[in-house]
């Protein structure tokens, strides 16, 4: 027994040590790799190679010096929008990038974002240098993004997956049924269409309408632009689509769709070709991730002013949460506050991409805005959502800026409660009894029906929340709150829509917006420096990443293919008080 417990003890110390080896052994190859990245050179006749075949997100802040070793720590998942302009800035005027190699078959974005990529892509090509897409199928997103190039091949067992848009929601009134739950519903619009999915099996007329108008102003808007790209007039792209001739590579080639059915050995002979090589010279490529650890030979202007980009990414919470995905309140206030307060800060730029959230939240956040707005210019650019609390946000900016295929608007707010008394009584055996000091002691609960005094009572709290969105909102306008009140009513709009109705001041992308921003503070080009949100260095990106994928494997472990639908359970729980949301989620493919 002692030699045993001898062995056990061994054993243990041994992974003790074996774990503080390996953690010491971890930071020296991540501190080689960070001292390396300077020294990173590219080759002449170099190909930059975009792989956007990831999850977009507004502005990369992880620092990941294993990014091109490969294996279990590369963060290989997600392309910064911020750091996939610059990189294109930069090889356009670099002399040893001859061109792009785009893999976009089938980005994870919204449609703002890839039209800005889009926009920043068609620059890149001013320069004379070629871009070649290759895809062997390609989706509707990963076509209007890849079909802005010199070449567009597919390969020959492929197919473009161009059909139109449709936007698709999910119902949960059969399930809260079934379980005997209630929903408790106050709400101001006739719009706004966040809490259908609890009280309906389909959609109302209203949140028809409203998807309809949006759905199409965002699919002109892609047509006219794969129109402009490839020759091919918009009624004939609507009629391909109707009668789908572009699954098959070869009538996507015969519509002008494509340029070339190919393989892909067929498609680097042509770059080959391209760039005068022989047919057995290796291409050079270099991904995006190197491309940025490479010299920046541009100067940045030798002078204290900032505009600061600060990046507003997420649903909106209460609190300081430091969560990437979430914009909380707190934490945001003290962003805008510090851009405030630091006078080398000459305006600033709010970037906005969110469907909502959290009224109080929002209220929060639209304080600090107006606070900074009365010593600075503050410019709100939108990107793929900015709706709803994203609106609340953006409406106390001096001016907005959304791309024509953004999502915004629906100007209106709910509250949303689920009654469970009869669930837990006849699906659990659970029952509740109470003693009240008052009337109302336990108002609000979960486990009775409220009574018609209390119902009013929420109705009214809802109803004032409204009237404050909309005063404010007529307010940052300059619009009459009648007028204001017309095209609220939580209905959801195009940012193209938004130009229109005067949600929106110009269309365009987050450099529209620095521009904006640079001529209310009366600053020329190369009298101000653009200040990003800090990286986070690597330890904060490894223990993120680690907590990240411990509770994706647990998640998936404990649900499997329900993950998902349990997501969007767990988020129920932050439908806490009033909110200022879109409707529950909105799927545009």
């Amino acid at each position: 027994m002692l030699q045993f417990l001898k062995y056990v003890l061994a054993t243990l110390v041994g992974l003790v040590l074996f774990s503080i080896l390996s953690v010491f052994v971890l930071l020296g190859i991540a501190s080689i790799a960070g001292s390396g990245s300077s020294d990173v050179v590219i080759e002449e006749n170099s190909i930059l190679k975009l792989d956007l075949n990831k999850s977009f997100t507004e502005h990369d802040n992880k620092t990941n010096p294993f990014s091109d070793l490969g294996g279990p720590f590369a963060n290989t998942e997600v392309v910064g929008v911020v750091q996939l302009k610059e990189a294109l800035t930069k090889a356009k005027a670099d002399s040893k990038i001859k061109g792009i190699y785009l893999k976009a078959n089938s980005p994870s974005a919204g449609w703002a974002v890839l039209e800005e990529v889009r926009a920043a892509l068609n620059d890149f090509k001013k320069s004379g240098k070629f871009v070649y897409a290759y895809g062997e199928t390609y989706s509707e997103q990963g076509y209007y993004l890849s079909s802005m190039a010199d070449k567009v091949y597919v390969n020959p067992a492929g197919g473009l997956d161009f059909n139109g848009l449709n936007a698709e929601y999910e119902f949960y009134k059969g399930t809260f049924d079934k379980l005997d739950i209630k929903p408790v519903v106050f709400r101001v619009g006739n719009y706004k269409s966040a809490v259908e999915p609890f009280l309906r099996e389909n959609m109302s007329d209203e949140n028809r309408e409203q998807t309809r108008s949006f759905l199409n102003s965002i699919y002109n808007q892609v047509l006219a632009e794969i129109s402009e790209s490839r020759g091919v007039s918009v009624p004939e792209l609507k009629t391909v689509a109707d009668s789908l001739q572009a699954y098959e590579p070869q009538d996507a080639l015969k519509h002008k769709l494509v340029t070339n059915v190919a393989y892909y050995d067929e498609f680097e002979s042509a770059i080959r070709k391209n760039l005068k090589l022989k047919e057995d010279d290796k291409l050079k490529y270099v991904g995006l991730s190197k491309y940025l650890k490479t010299s920046n030979d541009s100067k940045a202007p030798n002078t204290d002013n900032k505009i600061a980009v600060i990046i507003a990414q997420g649903d909106i919470v209460d609190g300081d949460n430091d969560s990437d995905n979430q914009i909380a309140s707190e934490k945001m206030a003290a962003e805008i506050r510090k851009a405030r307060k630091d006078k080398n800060v000459k305006a600033i730029v709010l970037r906005i991409n969110s469907p909502g959230g959290s009224g109080l939240a929002s209220e929060v956040m639209w304080r600090e805005i107006q606070k900074a707005k009365e010593q600075k210019p503050i410019i709100a650019s939108m990107s793929t959502y900015a709706a709803s609390g994203g609106y609340y946000m953006a409406m106390g900016c001096n001016k907005i800026v959304a791309q024509p295929t953004t999502i915004t608007g629906s100007i209106g707010v709910f509250s949303l409660f689920f009654r469970v008394d009869e669930f837990t009584k006849n699906k659990l055996g659970i029952t509740f009894d109470r003693v009240n000091t008052n009337a109302h002691s336990d108002y609000p609960t979960l486990t009775r029906e409220m009574d018609e005094f209390e119902k009013n009572r929420f109705q009214k709290s809802t109803d004032r929340f409204y009237e404050v969105f909309t005063a404010k909102a007529a307010q940052g306008r300059k619009m009459p709150v009648e007028k204001l009140r017309a095209i609220a009513g939580g209905r959801v709009w195009s940012g193209l829509e938004g130009k229109q109705n005067g949600l929106v001041d110009e269309l365009g992308g987050l450099e529209k917006a620095i521009q904006i921003a640079a001529n209310e503070a009366k600053l020329k080009a190369g009298e101000y420096r653009v200040r990003y949100p800090a990286k986070k260095d690597f330890y904060q990106t490894l223990f993120d990443t680690a907590e990240e994928e411990q509770e994706a494997r647990v998640m998936l472990a404990t649900f499997g293919d329900l993950v998902p639908y349990v997501q969007k359970l767990k988020k129920l729980q932050t439908l806490n008080g009033i909110q200022a949301r879109l409707p529950y989620e909105v799927r545009i493919r």
